[in-house]
């Protein structure tokens, strides 16, 4: 449990971005922006921890959804394409999507769930991608196992279809099989060297 003394919960209760820290079941629910709340995440991963968060956004579907599924963050090394990263695009910027092509220090950026490109240079980049937890799984899917290998090499070779199976996804798929929330959900963890969760103090 985090002490009340922690940098981290000091910085919770200081930096809410005007808007209440909600509690709820033991747990803090966060409604910070990524602005206010990435900056911090960044400087644990540069102390050397790894750093689990919820996912916010569709931008990652349809293999990752908003609130449901986590991330595990670490340093950004040895990065290439077709890996995630956590890049600042702009300052206050951050996102969570794949590498789609290094030339020299410029980096070009696409969201799974997305139809455009966004731009960066490896200087932006804030955190690489352990792997993820999904649907409520305590086993995590990591981005260098062959799971996740193979669905990133069919969904971007899959690119030219890209917006009628998000459709897909989106009107019939979720239609039949709506998502199911874990009780995870309003849960941050630093996962190295020790693990926390923000409990209700």
């Amino acid at each position: 449990m985090l002490n009340r003394n922690n940098s981290f919960f000091k910085w919770l209760h200081t930096h809410d971005g005007g808007q209440k820290v909600i509690r709820q079941r033991g747990t803090k629910n966060i409604p910070l922006e990524n602005r206010l709340f990435f900056p911090v995440i960044v400087e644990y991963i540069k102390d050397g921890h790894t750093v689990t968060i919820n996912l916010r956004g569709n931008s990652m579907r349809p293999f990752l959804e908003s609130e449901r599924d986590r991330a595990m963050l670490t340093r950004p090394e040895h990065l290439r394409v077709g890996d995630p990263v956590l890049a600042e695009i702009e300052p206050g910027h951050f996102v969570l999507h794949r590498i789609r092509k290094m030339e020299g220090d410029n980096v070009t950026l696409m969201g799974d769930g997305n139809l455009n490109c966004e731009y960066c240079k490896v200087e932006d980049f804030r955190a690489g991608v352990i792997g993820f937890y999904r649907k409520g799984r305590n086993t995590i899917d990591r981005t260098d196992g062959m799971k996740w290998k193979v669905y990133s090499w069919f969904w971007t070779h899959l690119r030219p279809f890209r917006r009628y199976l998000l459709a897909a996804y989106r009107y019939i798929w979720l239609n039949l099989f709506p998502l199911k929330y874990p009780k995870y959900a309003n849960e941050i963890q630093l996962d190295q060297p020790t693990a926390y969760k923000i409990k209700k103090q």
